[in-house]
């Protein structure tokens, strides 16, 4: 397989190094790269760039999750984001040019690219991407990457230099790469050239995420590196806040925690905080939302409603900001010891908590903001034993010789995830549009709900907004039924909307339907309790409870009111990237692309350009910030006036 070695170890330049190692290992480069921060963009880059001017050779990419900037459209889109994107992720920063040409359909025919996982809607419309994706579960990747002759492992990692020598940490990505290279032996395959591409900023992780300088073959050290992909945080609304408010009463103290990315599990991290720290103001806004009482009689038998005395312990595929709040929050403390003997002692209550060895979150690979890294390397050096990023197989799955600690570790579990829609009878759907487009792949949830079942008290959790903006106007996200789905309806579980919590498991079709139907948003009712009549699901007696009329987000609005005065549910619960004025323009901006949606929508933003009403505070600094005080063309002079529009018309 390998055609010229030996070659040097170690490289200070990028592109010598991808030269010497395309001519080391022929004209077919069979590549495996990491998902997210642990792909090395600058030596993909080369390796692309080598590939592509070279019909005689050809690359064929296995990875998921090739992070790239946003690229704005031209307009006000492009007036807001392009300084934002330079502010925040610097001049220097590199993107993955193979993602950004498949975006384009504009690949090579001698490169292919084959992910398992896409960032979310960057690739909806890229038939190359669409053709290419590989559907399959996390823990299945390193089993059928095996098949793929892969002949080259890139990866980013952290270098120390000690005593005995060099090591390396997998730092954000030891994910698959153990398990790949494990597998590979145990097939008899040829292991791949391996190379290291070392980053000064990524954090050191000591564990099973570090390697001896034996394991990597090629040591790619470059003079400079771009500062590390770090994800801007996310604002809340007040239907996020509702829905994190009924989720967080499920959760069991002295329990094991999954939670994955993005502005629900934002909300559910802030939920545990305000129920951790502000108990009688959590309790009561629950109450508020909660007037039926099924959450809390939920909470009553599988979560709780007092602070969580014994904390948490997170096992987790991804390691995101909300551990690092929940840590600090006094949430995630409960370890956890990777011996069966001292584990059970633990349960018993007959294990000093000081026993060296014991984690308190374990997991998969981390991506997040830069103060998620500094706190990952913080935590670290003062507590080596307190994180445990290790492979996937030890996080998604139980089975294996770990099965029995694993169970026992996971006590109490609730695995939390988000999907896009769910239907009256249980299945989710989280990846894939009904015509067969791919918005972002399974990824480990089918894992996460599997665990839930074999567990004995697990449960699965999915969360969902009850509605959404379409093309037609406001479209329910809760259906009768879908043409494509995630979760099959057998594995049904747990759903939680703003309007409160689904427990499907163990239930009749009729009363899945009924809990579904409980969650949904007002608008929809009537039409979805009509379909699920039709086809015999409900009793044709069957009336909608007057309760159910109050799901609706001005109801919302009303039962959180008290929070928000009291300044409990902020915008931007944990900080925001964007500054005050930028703040102020973010709705703006929303509310022009919620107009864009539908022709109701335009038909409303039309109305507003011609009227766009009174002068509103903090206007000129927003026309400033956008750069359109004195427009000069008439797209300029339109520009303004749209921009007024929006923030006139937005609190």
């Amino acid at each position: 397989m390998i055609a010229n070695m030996p070659i040097r170890r170690l490289y200070a330049d990028t592109a010598t190094c991808a030269q010497q190692v395309a001519d080391a290992l022929g004209p077919d480069l069979r590549v495996a790269a990491p998902l997210g921060l642990g792909k090395p963009h600058g030596l993909l880059n080369a390796l692309y760039a080598l590939t592509a001017a070279d019909t005689t050779r050809s690359l064929r990419l296995y990875t998921a999750l090739s992070l790239t900037r946003p690229r704005p459209k031209p307009g006000l889109e492009a007036r807001f984001l392009e300084p934002f994107l330079r502010r925040h992720f610097g001049t220097d920063q590199i993107d993955p040019q193979y993602a950004i040409d498949q975006a384009r359909d504009a690949l090579p025919p001698n490169v292919a690219v084959h992910e398992f996982y896409l960032q979310s809607g960057a690739l909806l419309h890229s038939a190359s991407a669409q053709r290419s994706y590989i559907s399959q579960n996390y823990t299945h990747v390193a089993r059928d990457l095996v098949l793929q002759e892969i002949n080259l492992l890139v990866q980013l990692v952290a270098r120390r230099d000690g005593p005995d020598g060099v090591h390396y940490s997998l730092s954000s990505n030891p994910d698959l790469t153990l398990d790949f290279l494990r597998q590979t032996q145990a097939a008899g395959k040829p292991r791949p050239l391996c190379v290291a591409v070392v980053h000064p900023d990524l954090p050191y992780m000591s564990g099973a995420a570090e390697v001896p300088e034996s394991f990597f073959d090629i040591e790619l050290q470059p003079e400079t590196s771009p500062p590390l992909f770090a994800l801007p945080r996310l604002p809340l609304d007040v239907a996020e806040y509702a829905l994190g408010l009924h989720a967080s009463a499920l959760v069991k103290d002295g329990g094991c925690l999954q939670i994955g990315i993005g502005a629900l599990s934002d909300a559910l991290v802030k939920a545990l905080l305000l129920r951790q720290q502000s108990n009688s103001a959590w309790r009561g806004a629950l109450a508020s939302l909660d007037a039926g009482g099924n959450t809390r009689t939920l909470a009553g038998w599988m979560g709780g409603t007092a602070p969580l005395a014994a904390g948490l312990y997170g096992a987790s595929e991804m390691v995101m900001d909300g551990f690092m709040h929940l840590q600090r929050g006094g949430i995630l403390k409960r370890r956890s010891w990777d011996n069966l003997a001292l584990e059970r002692a633990s349960v018993a209550g007959r294990l000093n908590p000081g026993t060296p060895g014991g984690h308190y979150l374990r997991g998969a690979f981390f991506l997040g903001s830069r103060e998620l890294y500094a706190w990952l390397g913080e935590t670290e050096a003062a507590d080596p034993d307190a994180i445990d990023m290790c492979p996937v197989s030890q996080v998604n799955q139980l089975y294996g010789d770990h099965q029995t600690l694993a169970a026992l570790q996971r006590r109490g579990a609730r695995f939390f995830n988000t999907c896009m829609m769910a239907t009256l009878l249980g299945a989710a759907v989280s990846d894939t549009l009904e015509e067969g487009a791919v918005v972002s792949g399974v990824g480990g949830q089918y894992n996460f709900v599997a665990m839930a079942h074999e567990l004995a008290d697990g449960r699965s959790v999915l969360l969902l907004r009850a509605t959404r903006a379409g093309r037609n106007g406001l479209e329910s996200n809760i259906r009768w039924n879908y043409g494509q789905t995630t979760i099959p309806r057998h594995l049904r579980d747990i759903y939680v909307t703003e309007y409160g919590v689904a427990d499907l498991r163990g239930k009749s079709d009729s009363e899945c339907v009924e809990a579904m139907l409980s969650i949904s948003d007002a608008c929809f009712l009537d039409a979805l309790c009509a379909e699920a009549k039709a086809h015999g699901k409900l009793a044709p007696d069957f009336v909608i409870p007057a309760a159910w009329r109050r799901n609706r987000p001005d109801c919302l609005r009303q039962s959180l009111a008290p929070l928000q005065r009291k300044g409990l549910l902020p915008t931007f619960p944990f900080g925001s990237d964007f500054d005050e004025v930028e703040q102020r323009l973010l709705p703006a901006l929303n509310w022009l692309k919620g107009c864009a949606i539908s022709w109701r929508g335009k038909w409303r933003l039309v109305k507003a350009v011609v009227r766009p009403g009174d002068a509103v505070a903090g206007e000129a600094e927003a026309l400033k910030r956008m750069g359109l005080t004195a427009p000069v063309t008439w797209k300029d002079r339109l520009q303004q006036r749209v921009l007024l529009a929006a923030l006139r018309n937005t609190p």
